[in-house]
């Protein structure tokens, strides 16, 4: 029996809607089964090679960003000319970016999850192999510099091309290539937050939007290896430290479900703001690199002043999730930080959604915290539980992935006792925006030649 096309499936899912595929019955044959043992092995290949490289990108990241906060400690010995070469650094950062990606590799432009699934698809051809130096150098300079964007960008397509590229040197069907293409950008995921039961679920429920068997094997396989190899270069605990946390009753639901409806809201204007941002950047009609610089100045004169304001935000979050933040604290900082991940995607330059938005998602469980606890000061849900739960409630507004939404958070906190209560908020944050026929956030950024062919 023949293995259905990738175009196939895509097809019958979009027929379907949002329901899930079935799985696809597996033939029985001595050859079925090698071809699988085959796809298997080369899966676990691809999910080893990404780990390695991711594991790379987050190490020299995390150097980069320190490197960038003991300069401006040290530079504000001299004030303006410390300000003025911090601006000039990371103007210059961006605007470097920018041009690698629009001279080498144009689809390595923002967070490159959109292009892959259109890859995915059929509807654009593969990047070269200029994608890697792309993606790891400028998403170096882009984050490291101080732009507000998530470092899960580049490691999913970076992982993505590996997968792909193995697929066609080990001589796979074009389907197995495919799903060696989600499979690594799945291990990419599950590398850069060390989540890789949320890095299996990406490819399924986000990349490919559905299940078949295959493609599950393959990234199963790719996201268990490259954990395997990551965790030697950076440990195994969890990105952010949480205390445990009991479990709730139903009476807390009512709390939870109010919080999900608020997140729906804010999701939709966040995907609105993202979009009106590369809109406003695209009217200015400058070359890449001069809008890339402007944004860079600007990010560089707030680091400067505030330099724990920028970057991809891991810093903030723990913050939130350790409740210590004044309110009036935490409504400037969302309110920058929800202009501040727009404007920095309108860069053009490498980098991801996935970590602002786990900050900002972070940010609206606080200012609900302090809400409830004004009109309810006695209510028993504390404030780094409503923390957890916005950051799973709010993905789930924006991505429209509740599951892989959910997984991640408890993987990034080990909340385990959290499941139910981010349920309750994934509910409404997911119904509102489908109601108000807001699209997700990665089909809003498909690229413009998807775009017009769906035109």
């Amino acid at each position: 029996m023949p293995k259905p096309p990738v175009k196939a499936i895509a097809a019958a899912h979009s027929r379907l809607g949002s329901k899930a595929m079935p799985a696809q019955p597996m033939p029985g044959g001595d050859e079925s089964r090698t071809g699988l043992l085959w796809l298997a092995a080369v899966s676990c290949l691809a999910g080893s090679i990404t780990g390695f490289i991711v594991a790379m990108f987050r190490l020299v990241l995390e150097q980069a960003n320190l490197w960038r906060q003991e300069w401006i400690a040290r530079a504000h010995v001299w004030p303006v000319a410390g300000a003025l070469l911090t601006v000039a650094v990371v103007a210059g950062a961006a605007a470097c970016a920018a041009w690698m990606v629009r001279r080498f590799s144009p689809g390595a432009a923002g967070s490159g999850i959109p292009h892959v699934e259109a890859v995915a698809k059929g509807q654009l051809p593969p990047e070269t192999l200029a994608l890697f130096p792309v993606k790891f150098l400028g998403g170096l300079l882009a984050i490291g510099g101080g732009l507000a964007l998530g470092r899960e960008g580049p490691s999913v397509q970076m992982g993505a091309k590996v997968g792909m590229y193995l697929g066609k040197r080990f001589h796979l069907t074009h389907p197995e290539s495919i799903a060696l293409l989600a499979a690594g950008g799945g291990a990419g995921l599950a590398t850069a937050f060390n989540a890789p039961i949320a890095g299996a679920v990406f490819v399924l429920e986000e990349l490919l939007r559905c299940f078949e068997t295959r493609m599950a094997i393959a990234a199963l396989g790719a996201s268990s290896c490259a954990i395997a190899v990551a965790r030697v270069f950076l440990g195994s605990e969890p990105d952010f430290r949480v205390a445990p946390m009991p479990f709730f009753g139903h009476g807390t639901g009512v709390l939870f479900l109010t919080l999900g409806i608020a997140v729906g809201f804010a999701g939709m204007a966040y995907n609105e703001t993202i979009v009106g941002a590369l809109a406003l950047a695209g009217r200015l009609r400058w070359r890449v690199e001069a809008r890339a610089a402007l944004i860079g100045a600007v990010v560089g004169a707030l680091a400067w002043m505030a330099p724990a304001a920028v970057g991809g935000g891991d810093l903030l979050t723990q913050q939130a999730l350790s409740g210590s933040y004044s309110v009036v604290l935490i409504l400037g900082m969302f309110a920058l930080r929800f202009l501040l991940g727009p404007v920095s995607y309108a860069a053009g330059t490498p980098g991801g959604l996935f970590a602002p938005m786990l900050v900002l998602g972070a940010e609206l469980g606080l200012l609900f915290s302090a809400l409830c606890g004004l009109v309810l000061p006695h209510q028993p849900v504390p404030a780094a539980a409503f923390a957890m739960v916005g950051m799973a409630a709010f993905f789930t507004a924006v991505v429209r992935a509740p599951v892989t939404g959910i997984i991640l958070v408890v993987e990034l906190t080990a909340g385990f006792s959290q499941l139910l209560p981010m349920l309750w908020a994934c509910f409404p944050a997911m119904l509102i925006p489908t109601l108000f026929r807001v699209r997700p956030i990665y089909d809003m950024l498909s690229p413009p030649a998807v775009q017009r062919k769906r035109g």
